[in-house]
Order: structure tokens, then C-alpha cells, then sequence
């Protein structure tokens, strides 16, 4: 393995040439300070003034001038489709889950507490391996911070996530309880 030159800028737009590409899964183009691997095997440093998200950009300029593209890697995910796209949309975004958002379908990372419970809304679900690359909030610049129901990370949040509950710091969430509309 050989090391480029560090990166120096992030480009929004593709450049005239390429040098080289670094596939990353949807955790990893979230990145401050991080060495990267391009699929030839050459590492460079990245070492950003603050966390970013590298989904909002083409690829990044080395010292050196070489352009080198981040493309999203294939992951494990579900593809939902079915008769109420908007309702099983809210439920999963009720459970703060990154979400690619499409005109017939909704795509999330593959996660076997959300695949029954799609099923069971009625949902058609179908496991697959593509790029994931969800909405990216509504100020388009951070990324949904999730619950993870698929693996433990060592961490708890104090409840129970198969049962409803109320976040301390949104009062009025609670996740099993659709939406109300508005009285007149």
C-alpha cells in the first residue's frame, strides 16, 4: 500500500479527470479526520475543519491536484413498497431511521425489527444490496441520528425500543402512536 498526498479540499462537482475512487458504506462518509483507501490500495489523510457529511460532495482534491471520488458502497438493505408509502415513511421516521426517499418506494438499511413491523402495516419488503444513501434532514446538512434495532452498540437509552415511550427532549414523540390530525 502506497500513501497519496493528503487531501487538501472537498469538490463539489465532478473535475475534468479522475485519479482514483474510495468506496464507503453510509457510517463511513461521515468523517472529520480519517486515512482512506482507494480501491487501488493508495491511503491519504483527510482532516476536515469539522464533521461532514460526504454524501453533499463529489470527491476530493489531493495536494498534489489528483481528484479522487467517494462512491457509496453497496449495503444490506430493505426496500419498501406498497399501498401506503406515506404511512410506513412516518413510522420510520418516528423511529429516527435514515430513509432514502423515492417516488415509489422507500429504502432504509436492512433491520429485522423494522422489517416486521412493515410487514405487518401491510408493507411489501424486500432485503437487497445497493448504495444507501438516505434524505439528508431537513437542513441538509447533518444526518438522522437513529436508533439501531438491528445490533447492540454497548450503549442504552434508557428505554425499552419495542415499547412506546417519550423522548425527554421531543415531549410529544412517542412511537406507536400514529398521527392525529389537527381538530377543525
Amino acid at each position: 500500500m502506497t500513501d497519496l498526498p493528503p487531501a487538501t479540499r472537498l469538490l463539489p462537482d465532478a473535475p475534468a479527470t479522475c485519479y482514483d475512487v474510495v468506496v464507503l458504506a453510509y457510517d463511513e462518509r461521515l468523517v472529520r479526520r480519517k486515512r482512506l483507501v482507494t480501491v487501488h490500495d493508495e491511503g491519504f489523510m483527510v482532516d476536515l475543519p469539522e464533521v461532514t457529511n460526504l454524501d453533499l460532495f463529489w470527491g476530493f482534491e489531493l495536494a498534489d491536484g489528483r481528484a479522487v471520488q467517494v462512491v457509496a458502497a453497496e449495503e444490506p438493505v430493505l426496500t419498501i413498497t406498497g399501498p401506503d408509502l406515506a404511512r410506513y415513511a412516518w413510522h420510520i421516521g418516528n423511529r429516527h431511521t435514515p430513509c432514502a426517499v423515492e417516488r415509489d418506494r422507500l429504502v432504509i438499511r436492512a433491520d429485522h425489527v423494522l422489517d416486521a413491523m412493515l410487514r405487518q402495516l401491510g408493507a411489501t419488503v424486500v432485503a437487497g444490496h445497493e448504495p444507501f444513501t438516505p434524505e439528508l434532514g431537513a437542513y441538509g446538512v447533518g444526518r438522522p441520528m437513529g436508533h439501531d434495532h438491528g445490533h447492540d452498540h454497548g450503549h442504552d437509552h434508557g428505554h425499552d425500543h419495542h415499547k412506546p415511550h417519550v423522548h425527554h427532549n421531543h415531549p410529544h414523540h412517542d412511537h406507536d402512536k400514529e398521527p392525529q390530525a389537527d381538530p377543525l
